[in-house]
């Protein structure tokens, strides 16, 4: 594959790659003249389009590295999960295509494929040949027609609302006259008033279910458009004769009342959820507007330049002044200011930031200016990175909403299966009562609360565990945190601050202590854990070469270390700093963290380490134990460090199993896996190297603060901030998304198991039967937005013992 192009930093820019197919208006099915060759450039795919590692024994495997990539696209005509579970299904059909994922809740979905095998403009066509344009995700007419689909839909709203009050009102005499009152030619001009009024709503309003309908039918299948359109043919079918022949077998009465009162709580329904999707994708594209388009860059003779922010690069330094956004992620060479982040990582209150403190892009400069040398920018940064992943755990199918998906077809088969027998059973009596109970069949079965019931809630309750600051990468781990019984805590860098203080340094009798100092120092500079940030002195560091450094998690690093400056004759030397084992120093009962020094001829120096707990940890697990959770705390640190922590967090001193030091990465997934043997569900909470292999394989895992990159991709959640407390939030959260779940789904069954019956019988008319069916759906979405409000805090938990 060549080398991947430089992107423009602003991502609106850097998304802004055309219309890929063609307007929603267009003849689905037939991809635009010009979609092939504007997609298919690799300048352009690459800018929604993501390179994954092949698939290891399957699709992919021994392909080049980097050929494989994941796409995001945005799909139109979804109204079901049936539709999601078709889309899919054509996707993956095509060649090259390992795997395609999509979202009924949002339209949104991920495909992954070959670029070797196939192109984005075939499996884009494969999509449209199904019945369901797709556009790349964050392209320039996204939200253009979205807004178009939502303009469409409140004209259709409206003329079903016109339609349906003037046919109530000829219908009106029908229902209130007495016998006699009417004379029979008053009663036809009724109908045919009627009648009229509702070929405006056949031929425009109910456009999307019959095209959604004819789609479905095209390809062999069955969704949630079939039984709607075909209840809605049948009224007005069964209608239009009683209007032409009054004297016939469908004479006796007319439904085009019942029809239009149908159509338009169906189309109040979905106007409302487009309405609730728009507001959704909006809040994702404030985040994306935040970025400023153009920044002040220093030249080389130190004066500033206005440029465009897709010419800056990682290195640049810009000038930030109060009142501008931030261009990029990057650390502050010059100034001080305050920064407000509340929207990044959920922190309400503004940051200080000065010399040597990282910005983020997005966030906003509030006070003075600031010379900012940037790091990372597009793709690379932290906002963008928070976008992506709250798309991808869109795309996350709980358990229950897998479930719901694959009963949503054999459910409709049901149904035109029941509104069959029910029209074959009143049909020797009645046959336009039969028509009419098949069609009051068809709508109230109509299974959209259903599949509606475990998405929105979930989708709801990561919305607001984002507003809280924490990121839900894997929306299914907000069903497992539900059923969580033991909670395992790291200890340095989780339960306690991550900048340790530096206590008594112990030295070789032949050594320096100064010179072991700032050896520490240098080897300190090539980690990331937070006992190797305490031990930091770039002014000692200069005075000595590190290279080939060699993390060794759990233990230590190590390296080749030689006096600075180094020149062909310098000896390089091993030098190791870590754990006491790890650098084959005598062991030392102490209460404090100790961190060894090594060399060739063995034990150097021995630095002591002071923690302090955060504030939040005694409270955090506290609640946790009180909602009858175990709590466990396993750390790489001596045992004694950790009995100090364990009794300061108040755990019981019958507790000593839970509070465990010397721990390996590997000791942690053991224990971990023990207790997954006996029927535990174990959550994880922890930052560092070490702790990853324990997050990958515990049931929910969270990652702290400013944790490292392999710790974030192990997790399914992220904490934006090192807020201890959000861990119980999180866990409350989950207690009343599911309980949001159990309470929809149990609306959506019990409203099915009452009202076929009804249906059946002849007891449920058809705008009953709609009415029911919009108002299910309604109230599974609101009850769901229920999730949105802030959760109560763990705090308010009553503290009780395990």
């Amino acid at each position: 594959m060549p080398t991947t192009a430089a992107l423009p930093s602003n991502p609106l820019e850097r998304l802004n790659v055309g219309p890929m197919t063609e307007p929603s208006d267009a003849p689905m099915g037939r991809p635009g003249a010009d979609a092939a060759p504007v997609v298919d450039d690799p300048l352009e795919w690459r800018s929604f389009s993501q390179p994954v590692a092949p698939s290891s024994g399957g699709a992919g495997a021994g392909d080049p590295e980097g050929d494989w990539w994941s796409s995001g696209v945005v799909f139109e005509g979804i109204t079901c999960a049936a539709c999601a579970l078709d889309i899919e299904a054509a996707l993956t059909q095509v060649p090259g295509v390992r795997s395609a994922v999509v979202s009924a809740a949002n339209r949104r979905g991920r495909v992954v494929w070959s670029a070797a095998q196939t192109q984005p403009s075939q499996w884009l066509a494969a999509s449209a040949r199904a019945g369901y344009p797709a556009t790349p995700a964050g392209d320039a007419s996204e939200r253009q027609q979205r807004q178009m689909a939502q303009r469409q839909m409140t004209w259709r709203w409206l003329v079903s609302c016109l339609c349906m009050m003037q046919v109530m009102m000829f219908a009106g005499p029908a229902y209130f006259a007495d016998p006699g009152d009417l004379l029979a030619e008053q009663q036809y001009l009724l109908r045919w008033a009627s009648w009229v009024l509702c070929l405006p709503l056949m031929l425009f309003s109910c456009g999307p279910f019959f095209r959604g309908a004819w789609h479905d039918l095209q390809a062999r299948r069955v969704g949630m458009d079939v039984p709607v359109a075909l209840g809605m043919l049948l009224a007005f079918v069964v209608s239009t004769l009683g209007t032409f022949e009054p004297d016939g077998a469908f004479g006796r009465e007319v439904y085009f009342d019942s029809l239009s009162m149908f159509v338009c709580f169906l189309l109040t329904g979905r106007w409302l959820e487009l309405r609730l999707r728009e507001r959704s994708a909006s809040a994702v594209e404030a985040l994306l507007h935040r970025m400023p388009e153009q920044a002040r860059r220093q030249k080389i003779d130190g004066t500033w330049e206005l440029v465009s922010a897709r010419r800056l690069k990682p290195g640049d330094v810009v000038q930030v002044m109060a009142g501008e956004t931030f261009v990029g992620d990057g650390q502050v060479l010059h100034g001080q200011t305050l920064v407000d982040e509340a929207l990044l990582t959920g922190e309400s209150r503004p940051r200080p930031r000065g010399p040597d403190s990282a910005v983020l892009a997005g966030s906003h400069n509030l006070r003075g200016t600031v010379q900012v040398r940037l790091s990372a920018l597009g793709q690379a940064t932290r906002l963008f990175q928070l976008v992506e992943l709250m798309a991808d755990a869109a795309l996350d199918k709980p358990r229950l909403a897998q479930l719901a998906d694959r009963i949503s077809k054999p459910f409709l088969l049901g149904v035109l299966l029941l509104a069959g027998l029910g029209a074959a059973v009143w049909w020797p009596t009645d046959p336009a009562r039969g028509l009419m109970v098949a069609v009051a069949v068809l709508i109230v079965t109509c299974p959209c609360a259903l599949s509606l019931a475990t998405p929105a809630a979930l989708l709801a309750a990561a919305g607001r565990a984002a507003k809280d600051g924490v990121l839900v990468r894997r929306i299914r781990a907000l069903e497992a945190l539900d059923a969580v019984d033991v909670v395992v805590f790291d200890k340095t860098g989780t339960l306690t601050e991550d900048r340790m203080k530096l206590g008594v340094a112990l030295a070789r009798s032949d050594a320096a202590l100064a010179d072991a100092r700032s050896l520490a120092a240098a080897m300190a500079a090539h980690s990331l854990h937070p006992a190797a940030l305490a031990l930091r002195d770039d002014a000692l560091a200069v005075a000595w070469q590190v290279r080939d450094v060699q993390e060794v998690a759990g233990c230590g690093i190590e390296a080749l270390v030689a006096s600075n400056p180094a020149d062909s004759g310098t000896e390089w030397f091993t030098v190791r700093l870590g754990s006491s084992r790890f650098c084959h120093a005598p062991e030392q009962e102490s209460a404090t963290s100790q961190v060894c020094l090594s060399d060739p001829s063995g034990w150097l120096a021995s630095f002591a380490l002071h923690e302090t707990l955060r504030p939040q940890a005694p409270a955090l697990l506290q609640a946790l134990r009180a909602r009858g959770m175990a709590v466990h705390v396993w750390s790489g640190d001596t045992p004694a460090a950790v009995a100090l922590v364990a009794q300061a967090l108040g755990l019981p001193p019958g507790e000593g199993q839970r509070a465990v030091g010397a721990c390996s990465p590997q000791d942690k997934l053991d224990r971990l896996r023990a207790l997954q043997a006996q029927g535990l569900r174990v959550a994880m909470v922890g930052d560092g190297l070490n702790d990853a292999p324990a997050l990958a394989g515990a049931d929910v895992s969270f990652a702290v603060g400013q944790a490292l990159p392999l710790a974030r991709a192990q997790a399914d959640f992220v904490l934006l901030q090192a807020h201890l407390m959000a861990v119980a939030d999180t866990h409350a959260l989950s207690k009343r998304a599911m309980r949001v779940v159990r309470q929809n789904l149990g609306w959506a069954l019990a409203y099915n198991v009452l009202c076929v019956p009804l249906a059946l019988v002849g007891w449920m008319p058809a705008w009953l039967a709609g009415l029911g069916m919009a108002a299910s759906s309604l109230f599974v979405v609101l009850h769901a937005l229920r999730l949105s409000r802030p959760s109560p805090s763990a705090l308010s938990v009553p503290v009780a013992s395990v």
